[in-house]
């Protein structure tokens, strides 16, 4: 079966591909530019994958920089695991950084990458160098006025919701269709991409099979369920951040988004630090406007 395509304008597969051993897990990783150019480190969000950053990635190689992503472990064409959370995407993270270089560098990371590479920079700055997030700050829920041993129960509560899902979702597989369809299901959650993107899309972050197209995604994810975590949290450990800060924030809600505002997000910017909020733009800020997102996080990071 010879897989249908799609092509889109600015769009560049990455220059190099291969898997990398995260402590027995395969973490397919992507390469941009030459290999003697600093390195940049990407990460993309939650029930993404790398290849969402094809038109992106380039602009940044355009400035100078090796880009360095990676699916996370359950997306893509990485290997999907018995257990998700927020730790070892951490450690996957840090296995492929770590495989990369051993001196600092910046990233810049999107949504759920956002928060995780903050949790990462928290415990490991010597790590990150610069810290560009993009709408992957903390959402407008308040932290809970609650006594130590309640919030203790909520959270058992919330790890054992999870824990039912993943059982229940052990035989669970990707409902096929045609390339058409996944983008317009993928559509439904980013309602301002074109048509034409999502397709391309589909070829890239989808496999084809006799049944049709099916997303890579592990389908035991649930849309927000990559283990316990709570904003507040993020809150804490984005406003004790020691590197240079950059967040980028739009102000059109959608569903796949946070729901932050910038009066939320304000008071904990790190100290020296920088928010910017880009008016009439979604969360998916980078690929909505590639060109004006790219040059402010080159200028910052120059």
């Amino acid at each position: 079966m010879i897989p249908e395509t799609r092509t889109f304008a600015g769009a560049h597969r990455p220059d190099r591909m291969y898997t990398h051993n995260a402590d027995g897990v395969g973490i397919a990783v992507y390469e941009w530019g030459k290999e003697s150019d600093p390195v940049l480190f990407l990460v993309h969000g939650g029930s993404d994958f790398a290849g969402t950053f094809d038109v992106f990635a380039p602009l940044l190689v355009a400035g100078g920089y090796r880009v360095v992503s990676w699916d996370h472990r359950g997306h893509g064409d990485s290997e999907h695991a018995a257990l998700y959370g927020w730790d070892a995407d951490i450690r996957d993270a840090l296995s492929v950084m770590s495989s990369i270089t051993q001196k600092a560098a910046p990233v810049v990371a999107h949504s759920k990458g956002g928060a995780v590479m903050m949790q990462l920079a928290d415990s490991c700055p010597y790590r990150i160098s610069k810290m560009v997030n993009i709408d992957g700050m903390p959402s407008k829920r308040r932290m809970p006025d609650v006594p130590d041993h309640d919030q203790s129960r909520l959270l058992a509560d919330s790890i054992g919701e999870w824990l039912n899902f993943r059982h229940e979702a052990a035989d669970s597989f990707r409902k096929p269709g045609t390339l058409e369809d996944l983008a317009r299901r993928r559509g439904k959650m980013n309602p301002r991409l074109s048509i034409e993107w999502l397709e391309y899309l589909v070829t890239v972050g989808a496999q084809q099979d006799e049944n049709g197209w099916r997303w890579k995604l592990d389908p035991t994810m649930r849309f927000g369920g990559f283990g316990p975590w709570r904003p507040e949290w993020a809150s804490l450990r984005m406003a004790a951040l020691t590197m240079p800060f950059l967040g980028l924030l739009g102000t059109i809600d959608e569903p796949m988004g946070w729901g932050a505002k910038p009066r939320d997000v304000k008071p904990w910017i790190p100290t020296g630090g920088r928010l910017e909020v880009l008016e009439d733009i979604g969360h998916f800020i980078h690929i909505e406007e590639p060109v004006l997102v790219s040059n402010m996080i080159l200028e910052f990071l120059s």
